[in-house]
C-alpha cells in the first residue's frame, strides 16, 4: 500500500524512537553441541507492535522479523527465513537437521551470534497498515556454546534392528 495523500513517506529512519524487540536465543541440545551432529539453535521472536509518537502524532510501528543471519562461532554462517524451532515444537527426533541447525566439526568454545532483519509497518489511530520504506537489524544477545564428544552404546541391537534406539 502507497502512503495515502497528504501523509509524508515514512523510512526506517523515522522509526529512531520505536525499538523492536530483541530476540532470544535457545538451543537443542541447551548449549551444548555434539561434534558431528546437529546443533539445533533457535530464536524466540515474532510480530509484534509497539505503541509511540510519530511525526508529533500517536502511532503505533508493527515490526515483522523476516530474515535471521547466524553466525555459529566456527566461521560458518547462514542466512535464514526462518527463526527455528525446538526439536519438540518441530515434531522432529532430537539431532534430526533444521532449517537453522550446525554440525560442529571440532570440540570446543563458540559463540553464536543471529542478527534479525526487520520490516515495518505504522499506522495512525487505528488506520490501515502502512509500509515504511527500508529494513532494520538488531542483534540478539549471544549464546555460548560449548561442544564435545559422545559415545553411544547400544544395549538392544543395532540401529537396523532398533532405528529409533539411542543414537540412530
Amino acid at each position: 500500500m502507497a502512503t495515502p495523500p497528504g501523509q509524508p513517506a515514512i523510512s526506517i529512519t523515522d522509526l529512531v524512537t520505536f525499538r523492536p524487540q530483541t530476540a532470544a536465543l535457545a538451543s537443542d541440545p541447551s548449549n551444548v553441541a555434539i561434534v558431528g551432529l546437529p546443533f539445533n539453535p533457535y530464536a524466540t521472536i515474532g510480530q509484534h507492535v509497539v505503541a509511540g509518537t510519530l511525526l508529533g502524532q500517536p502511532a503505533e510501528v508493527r515490526f515483522t522479523p523476516y530474515a535471521y543471519q547466524w553466525d555459529y562461532g566456527d566461521g560458518a554462517r547462514s542466512r535464514t527465513g526462518t527463526a527455528g524451532a525446538s526439536w519438540a515444537a518441530l515434531g522432529a527426533r532430537e539431532f534430526d537437521p533444521t532449517a537453522t541447525s550446525h554440525v560442529y566439526r571440532e570440540r570446543g568454545s563458540y559463540t553464536l551470534t543471529l542478527t534479525v532483519e526487520y520490516t515495518a509497518e505504522y499506522r495512525y489511530a487505528g488506520s490501515p497498515w502502512i509500509p515504511v520504506t527500508g529494513v532494520l537489524t538488531l542483534p540478539a544477545p549471544p549464546l555460548e556454546v560449548v561442544t564435545t564428544g559422545a559415545t553411544t552404546v547400544l544395549v538392544s541391537g543395532d540401529c537396523r534392528q532398533q532405528p529409533s534406539g539411542p543414537g540412530c
